[in-house]
């Protein structure tokens, strides 16, 4: 199936080249040019492209350059492959290449792909959604030099106590702290961080809300982390029977399989 002569704006998922889907990796394959986020994207994936493809790295490319070097090649009648690390539809800063190939007629598609939020829960062994203790997952940052608007600072996310997790907040893990305490956050709340979630130098760190900072500061983590807050990160509920899924109950019925009471 040969490709369109668009742009496709391809999640390379969070490292491990095995982790893109099966769709971004033909368009991989078959692109004409590939554009890749070389400060993030793994070069074993990138040796996947065509032996036919011109590959770019845009790591000191501004906005400009990089749609005006894929209109060139798509006017050229050439497919291209944006390649994002992750899924490019959180903080994939995607919006602004996506509003100028709009406005210039070209064509675009986007490949989701595995955010590091569920590369760092798989690295973790944890379920983010727990019965009766979180079924709500908030996928947040802290302000920087991209400040947060007005209703989603942290401390008011915080309080709704649910499972947060924290992208590009790294060097911020001291406001993480402070402003989930003043939400109320115990103490010893679970947290985990990971750094470059199946990269092969992952880091994984389980400690809690206070011991946060001196974890990471131990362990030197200052970058390309996703830090994971709340009970649901507990491992403890590993070996108890509490908060379980109704969902394989033998008692609980549903469109497929009616239940069995207890006798």
């Amino acid at each position: 199936m040969m490709l369109d002569n668009k742009v496709y704006i391809v999640g390379a998922g969070p490292g491990d080249p095995e982790l893109i889907t099966v769709k971004g990796l033909r368009i991989l394959q078959e692109a004409d040019v590939v554009i890749y986020t070389d400060s993030l994207v793994s070069e074993e994936l990138i040796a996947q492209a065509g032996k036919h493809a011109m590959i770019v790295k845009s790591a000191g490319m501004d906005l400009v350059q990089i749609v005006d070097l894929m209109v060139t090649h798509v006017q050229a009648g050439q497919s291209v492959a944006r390649v994002h690390t992750g899924d490019p539809a959180v903080y994939g800063a995607i919006l602004e290449q996506m509003a100028l190939l709009q406005q210039l007629g070209i064509g675009y598609e986007m490949i989701p792909g595995v955010s590091s939020v569920f590369a760092a829960a798989a690295a973790l062994g944890a379920e983010l959604t727990v019965p009766d203790l979180t079924q709500t997952v908030i996928l947040t940052r802290v302000g920087g030099r991209t400040p947060m608007p007005p209703r989603e600072d942290l401390r008011s996310l915080a309080e709704h106590h649910c499972t947060m997790a924290f992208y590009l907040s790294a060097t911020l893990a001291k406001t993480i702290v402070d402003e989930l305490l003043l939400a109320g956050w115990d103490k010893e709340t679970p947290v985990a961080v990971v750094q470059k979630a199946t990269w092969p130098e992952q880091k994984i760190i389980r400690t809690s809300l206070t011991g946060l900072i001196r974890s990471m500061g131990d362990q030197h983590i200052s970058s390309h982390a996703m830090i994971l807050a709340g009970w649901a990160l507990d491992p403890q509920l590993l070996h108890t029977t509490e908060h379980r899924s109704k969902l394989y109950d033998k008692t609980f019925t549903h469109r497929y399989r009616k239940g069995v009471a207890d006798v």
